[in-house]
This record gives C-alpha cells, structure tokens and sequence, in this order.
C-alpha cells in the first residue's frame, strides 16, 4: 500500500441481550455502504458451535476514496458469543430472534497519498511533508473530523438499533 496511513479512531460498543442477528448483520453493513458510501467487504466469518449456542467473528475492511489524495479505511469486527435462538412475543405473536453478547470495534484511518505518487523519490517524499505540513494542514483535519463523525455515527447507530431492537 502506497502511502501513510495515520489512526483516526477506535473505539467499541457491547450489548447483552436479545436481537436479530441477521437483521444486525444487514444493517450494519447498509448504513457503511449507503451513509458514508463505503466499499465493503468482509474478510473474514467464523462460526464455531458449542452446544446450543454460536461464536461468531466477523472483520469488515470499508473504503472510500475522496479524492486523488485521501482515502478512508474504516475497519470493523463484530466479536458474537452465546447466541442462540429464542423465541420473543411481538404483536401477540411468536417471533424468532437471537440472544447473546455482541461487540462491535470500529478502527477508522486516513490514508494519504494512496496512490504513492509522492512514493518515487527521496525529494518527492519530502515535499509531501512539506505539503501536508504547510499547504493542506486544514484539509488534514477537516478529513480526520469527517472520518471520525462517520465512525463515531456508525457505532451509534448500531448501538441504537439494538437497544430498539432489545426492546420489542
């Protein structure tokens, strides 16, 4: 990968209690591909059995190139453990849904240079430290806030979603 990749934003969500897996899985994965217009995909899904229950992780990598000097890479892993399937009452009616545990950890980095063309040479490298030193210091930080409302967001929304969801 050509570039520098500089950490923006980390941080997580748990949640105990009952939800719809598959629902959480599809709404996660539209609110990155529709909201911010992230190009994910999932580089890994492990289910492991233990008796009734599952163990799931899950590993997104999103990106979205803003322009032909920025790029963000939002990473996400849902960690699952205990889910099984239960039955809840919605509507005076039997539903099936899920319980168990979930964590979702977001990691959001701001790629620079991601086409490497200041990669080339030695002089070249230095002018992008002047660039990004001098010229473009605003536009530096205005894509770290953007990327960290879109990370930050996101989380909240899931976090939203399973409360809501919780609660039926």
């Amino acid at each position: 990968m050509a570039g520098t990749k500089d950490k923006i934003f980390s941080s997580k969500i748990k949640f105990n209690g009952i939800f719809p897996f598959s629902e959480l899985y599809k709404f996660c994965y539209e609110w990155l591909t529709e909201e911010p217009g992230l190009l994910v995909r999932e580089n890994k899904y492990v289910e492991k059995l233990s008796g009734d229950s599952k163990k799931i992780d899950i590993e997104w990598t999103g990106e979205k190139e803003i322009n032909d000097y920025f790029k963000f890479e939002v990473k996400v892993e849902f960690k699952i453990v205990g889910l099984k399937q239960v039955e809840t009452i919605q509507n005076n009616a039997k539903v099936k849904t899920n319980e168990g545990e979930v964590e979702i950890k977001v990691g959001g980095s701001l790629v620079k240079d991601y086409k490497g063309r200041f990669e080339t040479s030695g002089i070249k490298m230095f002018l992008r430290a002047i660039y990004e030193k001098w010229v473009i210091v605003s536009g530096i930080h205005a894509m770290e806030n953007k990327l960290n409302s879109v990370c930050d967001e996101f989380l909240s929304q899931a976090k939203a979603y399973l409360d809501l969801e919780g609660k039926k």
